[in-house]
Order: structure tokens, then C-alpha cells, then sequence
């Protein structure tokens, strides 16, 4: 249960500024994310998204919530269906590997699967009945070809989300605009079926559905008419987002979110991510050169809202960062971590950073502060202030999904390339031996033959630990 005294503030977009957040039932909330349209790797974009509402997640169910969390899958699209039949193979197919795909990029960024994954192939039933909900409530109308599409003019609020004026957009419509539409406005809430494409039996014929469609049926068929919170990517604001908002409201004469929330865009090296720029990076591409901890670390020091810039150095210092933290809590056993007190005056802080609309980026300044305290503390030998300060540092690293990996495995990483690890310990084993003969020439010889390879050695109390650069 969410303790009385817990404040949260997010910025909801609808309103353009924070609010208190008050869930529709106590202790209880419902969230809705769009998901990945799966007929490709994803991208270091579509991990901002992951990432940013897994932290969101986990920290509303840290604080009390009852989360219930559902992130669609897109497997209707005509990309999917372009590169089904560029590849010459069933669209089932291309999707399945593609999800499959996705699921493994988000097991290694640590991202918990959400509660439900709706697939639109799987709510045909529910996309036809709201859209013939729509049409009976004169929202939306059928074009000769066996089109149906949603009557903008209808819709007198559309524009709020993404403070766009309809008379603007009409002014800077095409020209060329399609026959069938009353309005060039007006957006696809079902497609007549192409020679040779999949296509669903529907009461105006053979064909599929419309994007936009597919997340309103299922996020109403997942959490109900009206939901807690809706997030997405930075460019689903418009028209994705308001074209949802638009035929839910249409089709339940209710409030379809009361809170809509949007992750802030990935640039690389200051520029838009684009594959015609070609500084476009799957998360598989990104892995291949940097663990996924650590671009799980350089997703989250940015707040979730912000523009985030993807670069060789700001890699570079989220790897530091997360050297810093790792070195912390090294050489501490696994139960120095378990059941024990932890400090009020961090865990407030923490709290209260994280309640400020979810502010990763001071909740790890929070988090330095502490590895300072507990440095000191280690200096100072205070064994049971170490522990409460490691178990603290510990416990905030789980709610935004770090440091959870044993210290020495994330210091020794999980490569196969290099020197092995015998014979990196054989080494320090023969400069130990050096070092008690007090022969220093071989001692620093041995460490510039491992600096070679990459290996750093850190000489303490404790005897000599290594890591892979």
C-alpha cells in the first residue's frame, strides 16, 4: 500500500505541466505503452522507451502501487507487410523472429516484461466493434473501396494533446489527397485488403486495420475505458496519440487517460538518429561495444523527458559512473546486503527525487553521495554503518536496475575475447611473489604487460582485484 505521506508529481502532457498524481483507484494504476512495430531489430531509440518506463514501473510498485502494466506489440502494419514480401516469407514468420528479437534486447537491459503484450492479430473482434461503434455514432463513415475512416470534424477537442489547430493542418494538407476521404484529414481506421497481403473478414469487406485503431481497442479491451497513464516515444504525440485519444473518446463518450506521458528523443552525436544520416544503432549494434549495464546506466542519467545524445563519450562516462558504484560495494559478501537496516536519510532523498515526475538524474546524484559516505566509512573500518550504507546503495540500484551483478563479475565482464581469467590471476599471483621480494621493476613489468591487455589491477588492503578496461 501507497504510505499517506508519498507525493508523486509526473508532467502530463495533456496539460503541459506537473500534477499530483492521483491513481483512479487507490493504490492501484494502469498504464498503457505503445510498443514496437516488430519487423526490424530495435533501435537505441526503442531502448530509451523500455528503459524509461521500466525504471517507472518499478519504482511505482517500490512506492506501494498495484501496477498493472501493458505494452503492445504492433503485427499488423504495412512495413511489416513490405518486408515480409521483400524477404519472400509469411508476415507470421517475420514478426515471430522479430519478437523474439526484442524480447532478448530487453532481458539484457534488465527490462521486466510487462504484465500483458497485446497483439493486434489477436483483437481483430474488438478493433470491428469499435469501429463500428464509431460509425453508428457518426465519428467515422465507409468509402466506396471498402475504406472506413475516422471524421476529424466530428471530433471537436482533437488538436489538445499536441496543441495542433485543425485549421492549421488543413491549411498545410497535400494536395493530392486520397478520393475517398471526406476531409484530408481524415485518418484509415480500416484498409480495403491489397492483392496478395493478409487481410481479416470485417463488414466492409476483406482487409486490416489502422494503426492508430489497433492500441485504442486494445489498451480500453486491456485496462477499461478510462486508464491512469498512456506513455510512448517522443514522435507518438502526433498524430498517433491524438488520433487515439479521438477514437476513444468517440466510441466510449468517456475519458480515454488522465496522464500521458512521452520519453524525449535519442540524437547521436547532436544529430537526429537516422538510418540516411547513417548514425542509426540497433541495441544489438551498441552491445557488440558496451555492456548492456552500462547503456542501461547512460539511458537512465538522463531524465525520462529529456533529449538524450548518444555518443563514444557519454558511453565513456556511464561506464565510469557505474565503476564508481561497483567499487563501492566491492569485496562485500552477499549477505552484508540481506536484511539489513537501511539509511533514512539517502532513501528520502532518493524517494523524494524519484516522486519529482521520476528524476533519474537526481536520484543518482543522491546515490554518489552515498558511495562517498560509504567510502568513508570503509576507510574508517565502521563495519555496521558499511553494510547499512552498501544494503542502502544496493536497494536503489534495484529500483532503477543496476548494480545488481556481483562486483567482481562486472568488473571481470562477460567477454570470451583477452587473456583469460587464469592466467590474468597467474600473473598477479607472480607480481605478488614480486612484490613480497620487493622486487619492483617486475612488479610494474607484470602491470604494464596486463595494461597491455587491458587488465587494470587496484592494489588495497585487501590484496590486489583486477577489471577489465
Amino acid at each position: 500500500m501507497v504510505s499517506d505521506n508519498t507525493t508523486l508529481s509526473i508532467y502530463n502532457t495533456l496539460s503541459g505541466k506537473k500534477e499530483r498524481f492521483q491513481p483512479i483507484e487507490p493504490n492501484k494504476v494502469r498504464m498503457y505503452v505503445c510498443g514496437m512495430t516488430v519487423y526490424d531489430y530495435c533501435h537505441i531509440g526503442h531502448a530509451r522507451v523500455m528503459v524509461g518506463f521500466d525504471v517507472i514501473t518499478r519504482f511505482l510498485r517500490h512506492i506501494g502501487y498495484d501496477v498493472t502494466y501493458i505494452r503492445n506489440i504492433t503485427d499488423v502494419d504495412d512495413k511489416i507487410f513490405a518486408r515480409a514480401a521483400e524477404n519472400g516469407e509469411p508476415f507470421e514468420d517475420l514478426t515471430a523472429r522479430f519478437i523474439d528479437a526484442m524480447h532478448e534486447d530487453e532481458r539484457a537491459l534488465s527490462v521486466l516484461p510487462p504484465d500483458q503484450e497485446p497483439r493486434a492479430t489477436a483483437h481483430m473482434g474488438q478493433i470491428i466493434a469499435m469501429i463500428e461503434t464509431l460509425i453508428e455514432k457518426g465519428y467515422a463513415y465507409a468509402a466506396e473501396n471498402g475504406d472506413v475512416y475516422y471524421a476529424i470534424d466530428k471530433f471537436e477537442a482533437y488538436g489538445r494533446l499536441s496543441k495542433k489547430k485543425v485549421e492549421d493542418l488543413q491549411a498545410g494538407a497535400r494536395v493530392d489527397v486520397e478520393v475517398q476521404k471526406q476531409n484530408p484529414l481524415d485518418f484509415a481506421l480500416w484498409k480495403a485488403a491489397k492483392e496478395g497481403e493478409a487481410s481479416w473478414d470485417s463488414p466492409w469487406g476483406k482487409g486490416r486495420p489502422g494503426w492508430h485503431i489497433e492500441c485504442s481497442a486494445m489498451s480500453t479491451c486491456c485496462l477499461g475505458d478510462t486508464f491512469d497513464i498512456h506513455g510512448g516515444g517522443p514522435d507518438l504525440k502526433f498524430p498517433h496519440h491524438e488520433n487515439e485519444i479521438a477514437q476513444s473518446e468517440g466510441a466510449t463518450g468517456k475519458t480515454y487517460v488522465n496522464v500521458w506521458m512521452h520519453a524525449g528523443a535519442v540524437r547521436v552525436n547532436k544529430e537526429k538518429m537516422s538510418k540516411s544520416l547513417g548514425n542509426f544503432f540497433t541495441i544489438r549494434e551498441v552491445l557488440e561495444k558496451y555492456s548492456a549495464e552500462v547503456i542501461r546506466y547512460f539511458l537512465i542519467s538522463s531524465h525520462y523527458r529529456s533529449q538524450v545524445d548518444y555518443s563514444e563519450s557519454s558511453l565513456a562516462e556511464a561506464q565510469s559512473a557505474l565503476d564508481r558504484f561497483y567499487q563501492a560495494i566491492r569485496g562485500l559478501e552477499p549477505e552484508d546486503f540481506e536484511g539489513k537496516e537501511l539509511s533514512s536519510e539517502y532513501t528520502e532523498r532518493f524517494k523524494a527525487a524519484m516522486s519529482d515526475d521520476f528524476n533519474t538524474p537526481e536520484a543518482l546524484a543522491v546515490m554518489f553521495e552515498l558511495v562517498k559516505a560509504l567510502n568513508i566509512a570503509r576507510q574508517k573500518e565502521a563495519s555496521d554503518q558499511v553494510r547499512i550504507l552498501a544494503a542502502t546503495l544496493r536497494e536503489m540500484g534495484d529500483v532503477l536496475g543496476i548494480l545488481q551483478t556481483d562486483p567482481e563479475q562486472y568488473f571481470r565482464g562477460t567477454t570470451t575475447d583477452g587473456m583469460p581469467d587464469a592466467e590474468i590471476e597467474a600473473w598477479i599471483l607472480r607480481r605478488k611473489t614480486a612484490r613480497e621480494n620487493k622486487d619492483w621493476a617486475e612488479s610494474d613489468r607484470i602491470r604494464d604487460v596486463l595494461a597491455e591487455q587491458g587488465i587494470v589491477l587496484d592494489d588495497g588492503k585487501g590484496g590486489t582485484t583486477w577489471r577489465r578496461q
